[in-house]
This record gives C-alpha cells, sequence and structure tokens, in this order.
C-alpha cells in the first residue's frame, strides 16, 4: 500500500509512534510518504520505500498566524494526487485530523477516494481536545474519520466519555522494536559517570509540567538523603528543564544528576539505568516506560491513565498513587536495594515488552485495520 503519515515530527511519543510506525511498515514493503512541516525527529534519513514532504507556510501580512492547517491540507492534496496513495494515516486529532478530512473531501470532489484513519495518542484528547474553543472541532474530526485507533483502552473511554462519538475506535497499543531496545554491555559508559560503583536513576521526557520531572529530583534527593549511592540521569528537553535544574541546585544534588538534553539512540542510556522514574500526572500509554522496559529497567510510575496497561504492579516495576513522593521513594528503594527483586523485574520487563509490545506482533494489526478500511470505503463508493 501507498500510505502517508502526518505526525508532530518532535520528540515525543505520539511523533516517534508515527515515524517507528513507517519505517516497520516500509520495511514490510509498504510505500510511507512522511507529510509534515520538518523531518521527524526518529527518521534521522530516508530510506528505501520512505519519501518525506515538507509542509512549507507562507507569512502574509493578513494573518497574525501562519494557518499551518490549511497549508496542511493542500499539501495533503498533492501528494495522494501525484503520489496515489492508498490512504491517509493522521496522528493526534487536530489539526492532521481536520486537515486530512478536508483534503478527503476536496479530493473527493475530483474523484479521488481515499480514507482517514486517525490515532490518538493522549493529550490531543485528554488535554488539549476539553478545551472548548476546541471540542466541536476535535469532535467532528473524530466522527468524519473513516477510521479511529487509541493506544490505550484507557484513552478510548476517555474519548467515548469525553466526546460524542458515533463510531467505533479500535484499541492498537503502541509498541517497540525489542531488537533495537535491549541491554546492551555498556559496562565502559556506566564506570565513567559511576566511578564508585553507584546505581542509576532515569527519567526520559519532553519536561512538559505534566511529566512532574520535579518529583523524580525530589526522589532521587530523599533516597540520596538516605545514604544510597546514585545517579540520575534526566534525557530530554522543554519547559520543565530548567526549574528541575533550579531544584536540584537547592536540594543540594545537582553534582549527581546529568542533564543530558534531548538523546538518539536513547537505548544507550536506558542500558545502565537501574530504575526508570515516571511520575506522570497524565499518560496514556507511556512509551518511554516501554523503551525501559526493553531494556530491562523496572519502572516506578503513578498509577494513572494506561499506564496499568503496560506496568504489571510487583512484577515490571511498581504503581504508586500520583504525587505521592513517598510511595515513589520506597518503591525505588525496594528495587535498589534487593538485588533478587531487581533481577526478577528486570527478566520480567523484558519478557512483557517482547511479549506484548513488539512490533512484530502490532504492525500486523495496522496492516488489517488498513485494509478494513480501506475495503469498507471502497464498497461504499
Amino acid at each position: 500500500m501507498k500510505i502517508g503519515i502526518t505526525c508532530y515530527p518532535v520528540y515525543g511519543g505520539s511523533g516517534v509512534v508515527a515515524t517507528e510506525l513507517g519505517k516497520a511498515l516500509a520495511a514490510r514493503g509498504h510505500e510511507i510518504h512522511f507529510i509534515a512541516y520538518s523531518l521527524p525527529f526518529r527518521l534521522s534519513h530516508i530510506t528505501e520505500n520512505i519519501y518525506f514532504h515538507e509542509v512549507s507556510v507562507n507569512t502574509y501580512p493578513l494573518f497574525e498566524y501562519p494557518p499551518y492547517s490549511l497549508a496542511l491540507t493542500s499539501k495533503m492534496v498533492d501528494v495522494v494526487r501525484y503520489e496515489k496513495l492508498d490512504l491517509l494515516h493522521v496522528h493526534y486529532a487536530i489539526p492532521h485530523a481536520t486537515s486530512a478530512v478536508l483534503a478527503r473531501q476536496i479530493l473527493h470532489g475530483q474523484g479521488i477516494h481515499v480514507p482517514v484513519i486517525t490515532t490518538l495518542h493522549g493529550t490531543d484528547i485528554t488535554i488539549v481536545g476539553q478545551d472548548p474553543s476546541f471540542a466541536p472541532v476535535v469532535t467532528y474530526s473524530i466522527n468524519q474519520s473513516d477510521g479511529v485507533t487509541a493506544v490505550s483502552d484507557y484513552l478510548r473511554r476517555e474519548t467515548l466519555l469525553k466526546f460524542d462519538i458515533e463510531r467505533d475506535i479500535e484499541v492498537i497499543p503502541n509498541f517497540i522494536d525489542t531488537d533495537r531496545f535491549y541491554r546492551q554491555k555498556k559496562e565502559h559508559f556506566k564506570r565513567a559517570l559511576c566511578p564508585n560503583g553507584e546505581k542509576v536513576l532515569a527519567h526520559v521526557s519532553n519536561f512538559r509540567p505534566v511529566k512532574n520531572a520535579r518529583d523524580v529530583v525530589r526522589v532521587f534527593h530523599r533516597l540520596r538523603e538516605e545514604g544510597l549511592p546514585l545517579k540520575l540521569l534526566l534525557v530530554g528537553d522543554g519547559p520543565d528543564r530548567m526549574p528541575s535544574e533550579h531544584l536540584a541546585r537547592q536540594l543540594g544534588v545537582y553534582d549527581d544528576v546529568r542533564f543530558l538534553g534531548k538523546q538518539e539512540p536513547i537505548e544507550e542510556i536506558l542500558s545502565i539505568a537501574d530504575v526508570f522514574l515516571m511520575p506522570s500526572g497524565s499518560e496514556t500509554f507511556g512509551l518511554a516506560g516501554l523503551e525501559a522496559m526493553a531494556c530491562n529497567v523496572p519502572v516506578v510510575c503513578s498509577d494513572i491513565g494506561g499506564l496499568p496497561e503496560l506496568v504489571i504492579d510487583g512484577e515490571t516495576g511498581f504503581l504508586c498513587p500520583l504525587g505521592d513522593i513517598d510511595a515513589l521513594t520506597d518503591r525505588t528503594r525496594r528495587i535498589l536495594t534487593d538485588d533478587a527483586l531487581h533481577t526478577k523485574m528486570a527478566e520480567a520487563s523484558r519478557r512483557r515488552s517482547v511479549e506484548a509490545f513488539d512490533l512484530a506482533r502490532i504492525i500486523p494489526h495496522y496492516e488489517s485495520y488498513y485494509e478494513s478500511v480501506r475495503d469498507g470505503l471502497m464498497a461504499g463508493v
């Protein structure tokens, strides 16, 4: 199939999943056309069966804000028409689904019929979509899509609860390439960061306030006060990075914290971690946690959203009440100070990532869904 994929090409879960999906589909013989305003973060270079179409937005004195959604619509129309795409798969409800629905209507008037599949990822529903100024557009875009998927059952339930949805939503969980994400031998890297044999806590996010990165620093500080020899690796960048750095200085632990910024490949860093902390206030799946699990790293996280569908409490890590620093500290301590427990959880984490979320299991689900939506549309034309 010839598939157009649109996503936010930035450091974040939805963009990562969309890019990895496109790469996996291309490897299975499909022709993939990424349509976005810049090259997706995980798409370091164009390879066989993968094409990139940049959406350029011209500025005019008439517009205070350049109309990206309309420029995206026009680019979708052009790519579908000239590349003869079989479907458009857009990630995130707005503006991507909205632009795709409009592009489909324009193409329909030209005798071209292309289905639109929308994948919901999280904040497009739980935060942005519930803004009264966006909610009607989100509802319309979902209902007008030819197919809709959600990355967790939690997100599916939230969407049906918060919006007047008139169609089915297919749950297709996020996935990971477990041939890429595995625990590599990086002892030299760990010795350089931990010359005295310290253990390593890790956190990876886009450092939005909802990720609660400062709670990671607080947990680290408490464990250090107890005398545990530890280092903390914070990977990513965003608005909460500077406040997290400031807090680390205030608490006197800054010298043992490494703010690494955006990193690729992340699996090399996860390969030296002992525990992955994820105290998010909202998480519809938790892709960063899955990447850690695939690298044999137990996850300690909030008991919210889709995280209970990923982390099995007491088996692959621990689930803690949202904002409960005491619980986060206690569970992290238990893993760090009990070697047998750590080994058991590390092995269970890897096993779960392979058995439930490997791309070889999930990609065929997408292919089957594409075919069912396309066949349904063709039957109705």
